[in-house]
């Protein structure tokens, strides 16, 4: 599964660097102490005491469901019937099933060859979402069926068989009958042993009207007039392998759709809404050139006859891997011609990438429990990259994962409240918990750094012997690292365990020593806090790859060794004394680097000449934000790296710099200086600005339109007065229909002049959204609402989220926008959760988008006292889905509150003595 996409977290990135002198340590030391102490007065640093949870007993497990589902698109309910082929392992009067928010009509069970047996009682047992099936007499041990009757509501909850609101090119609203099963959502369309390692083969039959398009996992195989009304049809699917139930999926509405057949003869089709099949081909060309990308790296074939990808306009998610029915959001599938962007198509790749990768990895073989959650979603969080990397190598997208999720990973991963990547999981609710950046990029990174470690050829060979021992059956972690072991003879288990089992990484301290024509280096290794030095009483201890590179070749490792213990001395052959030495080559070890500050000033003019790969260029910048924010070094520091920063050529690296940047401006809209720092970003930017332009010049590709987006959307909203004049003439020329937009710049106009506007703006923007035909546009306005300043607009852009005119799913970046928009949009935004609590709760019952919608809108607060009221109103108003993500909003509001009291003075300083002296391009 994709989870949509979230502006990246205020919490961002944490490093060390440079030994403080021993007075300072001390101070940082008791500094952190006392921050812990603060945590634990807020009752912050401890996770509530799980709920007590039983899976299923394992005396009764299916063989077969037969499943029939006939939906009232008009009523919104639905009738079943299952009939189960059932084996009775231990002689028991009772079945236990997962059951949820469905009533059981008629319930029997008839052992083979013998008669059948009513049941005589439903105990439902609501909380544990069970349901007891009695009988009066026992069960003996054999096979039987299983019959069940029963009725359900397809819900407006985006989870289980729901329904999803779309209109009609006429302009009719209409519902199609759609499922979103993972994690723990089948028991809401049919009773059934809903946990991953029970799977069984199913023979799906839908009755719907016969103008509707009915689609499952497998092709259908009949489809006849129902007896009983001849408006519907009934349609019958082919039976699918060995499956678990969450990834069982139907969909029932109108669609058109295009199709080809892979060059393996898998017959791939991409369902969209009707008149609007042009916008499936690119997500077609790219399902077409994936699959038998997956086949030769995998060497283990497709194992189903077709696969379908279809757009699903009300999705919680960003997409979900069913096995041969792939949905989507409609922003992570369709791609028009002409009015997408190229950021709109790159996420396209990636995410068809990500679920396509899912049918081997997860599907043909299964989790065994979601504790290992994180296997499937980092794998194919890793493995997206590769696929697109080969469909599509002008992106470069290797470094771009650098910035998207590796360092996403490590800031969540150095909270005092984070998780390790392998979580013990019992109670349902606790699963949407770790649909996070730990699972998915931390786990992603890991496995990056472990193909490095094992080499493509070995990793490929253990991937092979992985995916044939355990097609169709269920996997756990350790199964993976026993078939890595096997095929490249590397101590894989012991290694990896130290980064899955225990949270957290490496700070990996690093001083050098010319001795005659060699290089010295003494290595330590510490865990990495985001509060500064760590002081715990443990040591944990990882074992780390480590590449070193020089300045002789910037590009290859002149040393690869495993760290395995907490100091090492490496010597370097032949290494001159003006050449400089770099750990983490391409960044893909999971640590962060301390240099000694000799060692950091010989690297520093890398980034000026470019001397240092773009990608190590990031990793250096992204190592020095997070130091300072970790209090360990002066953010000034970085201030003055980042102006190093004015010949950049590279998209990613600007990325993570207006990253960054941004975040500096959200901590410091709590002082009087905030137009300060937004003159620094304009000197930051400006160069960039100008030599890129407005417009492509001949030969330019997929990068540079990606980074005229980010600079000009930069500028724009620093304010700055040449782009603020040419965004508002090109907006005029725009809504006029003289001169339409690009869609690459449409966002960061749209973001210039809302931000600088007035109630006619927002309104015009307000008129562009409503006559939006695309769900791409509707969201590209939907997220820079938040940008208008003005506190009357504010509030109605908060009343717009929760209008009609915003699909459900969408309200959290409307919110999260306001709240990331400016100090009183921050203000606001919390108000307006805490007032409609109850709706916005009940919207999302609990789900993930809970979680995102407390992150977007509370991390930017930078006052003690606001940890406090956040944690009171959630104690008041429970969300356990969502308790992690609370716990870790609350340290992040007090690791700013002090980066705020450490650093507000100094940086001050610092931007009224460059405004007075600026220093020389």
């Amino acid at each position: 599964m994709w989870l949509a996409a979230a502006a990246p977290s205020l919490a961002r990135r944490l490093l060390f660097l440079g030994p403080p002198p021993p007075s300072l340590l001390l101070l940082l030391l008791s500094r952190s102490s006392r921050r812990r102490r603060r945590l634990h007065s807020l009752g912050l640093a401890a996770m509530p005491e799980k709920r007590p949870f039983e899976r299923l007993p394992a005396d009764v497990s299916p063989i077969n469901y037969s499943l029939c589902l006939k939906p009232d698109l008009l009523d919104f309910t639905f009738e079943g019937k299952l009939e189960a082929a059932a084996q009775v392992r231990q002689a028991t009067n009772q079945i236990v099933m997962n059951c949820a928010d469905i009533d059981i009509i008629t319930a029997s069970y008839a052992p083979e060859g013998d008669e059948e047996i009513h049941a005589t009682g439903f105990n439902y047992q609501n909380e544990d979402e069970k349901v007891t099936l009695s009988f009066p007499s026992t069960l003996q041990t054999g096979t039987g069926t299983l019959k069940i009757d029963f009725v359900g509501e397809l819900n407006d909850k985006m989870k289980g068989f729901y329904r999803s609101k779309y209109t009609t090119p006429s302009g009719e609203v209409r519902y199609a009958a759609v499922t979103q099963f993972e994690a723990t959502d089948a028991r809401r369309a049919f009773p059934c042993w809903d946990e991953p390692a029970i799977k069984a083969t199913f023979d799906i039959s839908l009755v719907v009207p016969k103008d509707r398009v009915a689609l499952s996992n497998m092709n259908i195989i009949d489809r006849k007039p129902y007896p009983d009304d001849e408006n519907l049809v009934e349609v019958k699917f082919a039976r699918t392998p060995v499956m678990s139930t969450y990834l069982v999926a139907f969909v029932v509405g109108e669609y058109d759709f295009v199709e080809t057949r892979s060059k393996d003869g898998v017959c791939v089709r991409v369902y969209t809404p009707v008149g609007k099949a042009e916008q499936g081909k690119f997500a077609l060309e790219v399902a077409a050139k994936t699959l038998p990308f997956y086949k030769d790296y995998f060497n283990v074939p497709y194992p189903l006859p077709k696969i379908d990808l279809i757009a699903i306009a009300d999705f919680a998610a960003g997409a979900m891997e069913n096995w041969g029915l792939v949905t989507y959001r409609e922003t992570a599938l369709l791609i028009d011609p002409k009015n997408s962007c190229s950021s709109s198509r790159q996420w396209v790749a990636l995410v068809v990438g990500h679920e396509l990768a899912h049918q081997w990895f997860g599907n043909l073989v299964t989790m065994e429990w979601w504790t290992h959650l994180w296997l499937n979603e980092g794998f194919a969080s890793w493995i997206e990259y590769l696929c697109v990397d080969h469909c599509f190598p002008e992106y470069d997208i290797w470094t771009q994962f650098v910035s998207a999720d590796y360092t996403r990973a490590q800031e969540l991963d150095a909270l005092d409240n984070s998780h390790p990547i392998e979580v013990s999981v019992g109670h349902p609710s606790e699963v949407d918990e770790i649909f996070d950046a730990i699972s998915y990029s931390k786990g992603a990174s890991v496995i990056r750094m472990l193909h490095d470690y094992i080499g493509d050829k070995d990793f490929k060979k253990g991937m092979n012997m992985y995916l044939t021992k355990f097609q169709q059956k269920n996997a756990a972690t350790e199964d993976l690292w026993e078939s890595l072991e096997n095929a490249s003879g590397k101590p894989i288990a012991a290694v990896m365990n130290t980064w899955t089992k225990q949270m957290g990484f490496p700070l990996i301290y690093v001083e050098a020593e010319q001795v005659e024509d060699d290089r010295l280096l003494r290595l330590s290794q510490k865990k990495f806090c985001a509060s500064g030095p760590y002081v715990g009483e443990d040591y944990p201890q990882w074992m780390v790859p480590i590449t070193i590179s020089t300045s002789e070749d910037a590009n290859q490792a002149k040393l690869k060794i495993l760290m395995d213990k907490p100091e090492m001395n490496v010597v370097l052959k032949n290494v001159k004394p003006d050449q400089w030495v770099k750990l983490n080559l391409g960044t893909v070890g999971f640590y962060r680097t301390q240099y000694s500050s000799s060692m950091l000033e010989s690297l520093l003019p890398g980034i000026r000449d470019l001397s240092l790969p773009p990608v190590d260029r990031l990793g250096l910048q992204n190592d020095l934000f997070s130091l300072a924010r970790a209090g360990i070094i002066s953010t000034v520091e970085v201030l003055k790296v980042m102006e190093a920063f004015v010949n950049e050529p590279n998209y990613t690296v600007w990325s993570d710099l207006s990253c960054n940047l941004g975040i500096l401006s959200t901590l410091l809209s709590h002082t009087d200086f905030y137009e300060e720092i937004q003159e620094f970003v304009k000197d930051v930017f400006s160069p960039i600005g100008e030599r890129l332009g407005w417009d492509p010049k001949p030969g330019e590709g997929h990068l540079d339109a990606l980074l005229r987006g980010l600079v000009l959307g930069k500028l724009g909203k620093a304010g700055h007065k040449a782009t603020l004049e040419e965004a508002r003439r090109r907006f005029k020329d725009h809504v006029e229909g003289k001169q339409i937009l690009s869609a690459d710049l449409r966002s960061p106009v749209y973001l210039t002049v809302l931000k600088h506007g007035d109630s006619t703006t927002l309104d015009i923007m307000l008129k562009l959204h409503k006559q939006a035909d695309m769900q791409e546009e509707k969201n590209r306005i939907e997220r820079v609402l938040g940008a208008t300043l003005l506190p009357d607009l504010i509030q109605k852009v908060l009343t717009f989220a929760l209008s009609e005119e915003v699909r459900p799913q969408d309200t959290v970046s409307v919110i999260g926008g306001v709240a990331g928009g400016s100090k009183h949009g921050r203000k606001a935004a919390w108000k307006f959760i805490k007032d409609n609590w109850e709706e916005l709760y009940n919207r999302y019952q609990g789900g993930f988008l809970i979680s995102r919608l407390i992150k977007l809108s509370v991390e930017g607060f930078a006052v003690d006292k606001m940890a406090g009221e956040v944690k009171a109103f959630f104690e008041s108003h429970p969300a356990p889905s969502a308790e992690r993500t609370i716990q870790q909003c609350c340290e992040n509001i007090l690791l700013n509150a002090a980066w705020l009291k450490r650093d507000a003075d100094s940086i001050h300083q610092y931007l009224l003595q460059r405004k007075a002296s600026p220093p020389p391009v």
